[in-house]
């Protein structure tokens, strides 16, 4: 609403310069006193300046956002997402990644895990339905994601965010009729819907590491934070899963 405003408020006072640097145009040319012709310019000039200031503080305001944005995706990705990427990288069969990889790597290292990621495979089945348990776990968070976006007009997140969340509400569909059934067994059904599965989450994957490849080149530490505590709740899922199984 207060970005419509302005708009409409620059919009008017852009007119209405123009208007009076009609005006005196039409004095200058009927009077033929140069004098007008400088009263003239004055506008045009104010114009431009006004074009200067607004282009300046409209760059100044996106790079505040991209800022904020930058550190509440910091705060999702170690707290709510944790366990979806580690989940998520563990299922990759190819490339081959890992958070360690991600941790330990250089920024050309990044840009080339980047660029072997446009293309991603899975293990199995079982490792593909595991991720995306953890996108419909995730529900609040995307949505609470989306909300941001929506908020700071970064329509490109929101996109990507719409299409997350109709998957999620299709898993859900699904699960609400065939609780015990993995929604992976279904999905190979429909190539469509295969290809959706993969798009996402691999996506989930490359957005993960251009987000690691941002941080590396303009917070480092914040990046190793996130690693750090993403091996930490790795090795406590390890752990977990070592107690589950019987002794040999």
């Amino acid at each position: 609403m207060k970005n419509k405003k302005n708009k409409v408020f620059y919009t008017i006072l852009v007119l209405a310069l123009v208007a009076a640097s009609l005006f005196f145009l039409i004095i200058e040319r009927r009077t033929h006193l140069e004098f007008f012709l400088h009263l003239a310019a004055i506008p045009l000039e104010v114009i431009l300046a006004v074009f200067i200031v607004e282009r300046f503080l409209s760059k100044r305001e996106a790079g505040l956002k991209r800022g904020q944005m930058r550190l509440i995706k910091s705060h999702l990705f170690r707290s709510q997402m944790r366990m979806l990427f580690i989940k998520n990288f563990k299922a990759l069969k190819s490339p081959l990644i890992c958070l360690e990889d991600i941790r330990s790597a250089s920024l050309e290292d990044l840009k080339k895990m980047r660029a072997d990621a446009e293309e991603v495979e899975y293990r199995s089945d079982e490792a593909i339905e595991s991720v995306i348990m953890e996108y419909l776990r995730a529900k609040a968070v995307w949505q609470q994601y989306m909300d941001r976006a929506i908020s700071f007009h970064f329509d490109e997140i929101v996109e990507d965010m719409i299409v997350i969340l109709h998957f999620i509400n299709d898993v859900m569909l699904f699960k609400e009729y065939h609780p015990d059934e993995a929604f992976i067994k279904e999905a190979k059904k429909s190539e469509t819907e295969m290809a959706k599965i993969h798009q996402i989450l691999g996506d989930g994957i490359r957005k993960f590491l251009d987000y690691a490849i941002e941080l590396k080149e303009k917070d480092p530490s914040m990046l190793e934070n996130i690693l750090t505590d993403y091996y930490e709740c790795s090795r406590y899922e390890t752990v977990s899963s070592d107690k589950g199984q019987p002794a040999v």
